[in-house]
């Protein structure tokens, strides 16, 4: 029986991420590229589901979000971070650390929303 303390967090992604994801077996999040020296969990799926909805379907035509748990303790080493409102809150995980917070995943990573183009409103 596992009594290890999870944290559940959130991702919003794209298709090619998502692609990624899926073919770690639902275990861990691909390398960050170049130009992404932060990974951002979130921690909150409302904010989490406005990102995909709103920017990747803008951007790659789909947007994913997705669910996973994370070991408690070893993420009380990153600071939670509010960006904007009382429930816009990330955490951030240099790249170079992103293989460590990986191994702290308990569980598969679940898919848990989809949205495309042809499902969104377009934007006023």
């Amino acid at each position: 029986m596992n009594t290890r303390r999870t944290t559940t967090l959130w991702r919003p992604t794209g298709p090619e991420e998502l692609a990624l994801v899926r073919d770690s077996g639902w275990r861990a999040w691909p390398p960050r590229l170049p130009e992404q020296p932060i990974f951002y969990p979130v921690l909150d799926e409302e904010y989490a589901v406005t990102i995909a909805r709103d920017w990747n379907v803008r951007h790659s035509g789909e947007g994913h979000v997705t669910r996973f748990e994370v070991d408690t303790t070893f993420l009380r080493r990153y600071p939670v971070r509010q960006v904007g409102g009382r429930t816009i809150l990330e955490l951030w995980i240099p790249a170079e650390e992103l293989p460590e917070f990986n191994a702290h995943i308990v569980g598969r990573i679940a898919l848990v929303h989809s949205f495309r183009r042809s499902e969104v409103p377009a934007s006023p």
